[in-house]
């Protein structure tokens, strides 16, 4: 190789050396939280300062799993986070998931339908006052075992004597959700493998 030639390929080499090193170094000064506000998975979510009013039309599905919250409204979450941003969902379950992307966000307030509601479209009830039914014979969304809300805790308790149910608030709710995600996830996952296999057969 000339003189010349492996000059000009040195100092390619170099300089391309410089700029990867420069660039993980600022990878690394670069903070956790700072990257997953820039390329994290939830930077979807919406800046509301007002998320109750026309709720499901801001938000009209969940997107996690894809349910139309409507549909749901005696299992949805709506999780208002500290910086305003919204996130609304289908269940508890997806609010799990929710609350396990932002780590770096901190709740402000979480609603939940409430389930012991007469109306037709379950009002929402701050969870902080809910009382939540762990059911293992009554099936919830996205998961086997419903966990459902209540904004009265007698029809809590009358919702649990039906079938054996467990009281709880929203924090015990939450474990169980993540106790449960693992084979919810996997059951779910089944299921729409099927179901796309049997719309492909039609």
């Amino acid at each position: 190789m000339k003189r010349r030639d492996f000059l000009i390929t040195s100092s390619i080499g170099a300089v391309a050396t410089l700029v990867a090193g420069g660039a993980q170094a600022q990878m690394a000064m670069q903070m956790p939280w700072e990257w997953t506000n820039e390329n994290g998975l939830a930077r979807f979510l919406k800046v509301d300062t007002d998320p109750l009013t026309d709720e499901f039309a801001k938000y009209p599905r969940c997107p996690y799993c894809g349910m139309v919250r409507q549909a749901f409204s005696f299992s949805r979450h709506l999780i208002v986070y500290d910086d305003d941003a919204v996130d609304g969902t289908c269940s508890i379950r997806c609010a799990a998931v929710s609350l396990a992307l932002n780590l770096d966000r901190k709740p402000k307030t979480i609603y939940a339908g409430d389930a012991g509601s007469d109306a037709e479209v379950k009002p929402l009830v701050d969870v902080a006052n809910a009382v939540y039914v762990i059911d293992a014979k009554l099936p919830g969304t996205m998961s086997p075992v419903s966990k459902f809300a209540y904004a009265d805790k007698a029809k809590a308790e009358a919702a649990a004597a039906v079938n054996g149910g467990t009281m709880t608030d929203f924090d015990g709710a939450l474990r169980a959700a993540y106790m449960s995600l693992a084979d919810d996830t996997m059951r779910t996952r089944q299921m729409r493998s099927d179901k796309r296999a049997a719309a492909k057969k039609m």
